[in-house]
């Protein structure tokens, strides 16, 4: 899929994410464009599944490339709220943020999906699954909190939030058989913290490993495990 298509898609998902939490799930589409339906109980914001579709072959999963983008305007009123000049976000600071968060999303994933006793693989295969992932709506409380006056200055309940959105496909007939999407706030456990680079990484990870183990969850259902 091209990644204009999927970044079309994953603005569209924003709009379901948003609205989710004030909505019961009984009030979301029940069927995509493509025909998934809508699962009625999930841990996640909304999942559609194509009627039948099991991750039973699956052991094998293939990552592609991630999308990344910030929520609309963010950038832009980060910056209006510091005045030091070098505390301001710039476009190669956002997509140097980019770049990272692509390759944390990747390597969280990998190491689960490992852990759990899955394949990472970029062939194509009959047991192998394909999940073309998009990170959107990002929001970052403090993207350069090393600069502060002393490290750790700025105080939060959470480091900002994000939303994935994902769609998996059978690598073979390149068929999608499902859409999940979901947003978190990282880091959010109740209790002020202090920000740093560190802490940071770690409230992304964070993030990034429940939905992984989600995932992992799901194919050792599937698996019997």
């Amino acid at each position: 899929m091209k990644t204009s298509t999927l970044l079309a898609t994953a603005v569209t998902a924003i709009c379901l994410v948003i609205s989710a939490p004030a909505m019961s799930r009984e009030k979301l589409p029940e069927t995509t464009k493509d025909g998934l339906q809508l699962q009625k109980k999930s841990k996640l914001a909304a999942v559609y599944l194509k009627p039948g579709a099991s991750l039973t072959a699956y052991d094998k999963i293939a990552i592609t490339d991630v999308l990344v983008s910030f929520k609309k305007n963010w950038q832009r009123d980060y910056n209006q709220s510091v005045m030091r000049p070098d505390m301001r976000v710039s476009d190669d600071d956002v997509k140097e943020m980019q770049d990272k968060i692509a390759k944390e999303f990747t390597a969280v994933f990998t190491k689960e999906l490992e852990k759990g006793g899955y394949s990472i693989t970029e062939y194509v295969g009959q047991d192998v699954m394909v999940i073309r992932p998009a990170l959107i709506n990002i929001e970052v409380a403090d993207p350069k909190p090393d600069k502060a006056a002393f490290a750790g200055a700025t105080i939060v309940r959470d480091a900002g939030s994000l939303t994935l959105y994902a769609e998996l496909y059978d690598s073979v007939s390149n068929e999608k058989f499902a859409e999940v999407l979901d947003t978190q706030e990282a880091g959010d456990d109740g209790f002020a913290h202090r920000v740093t680079s560190v802490s940071n990484k770690a409230d992304l990870d964070s993030t990034l490993r429940h939905w992984a183990e989600l995932l992992v969850k799901r194919l050792d259902e599937a698996h019997g495990k």
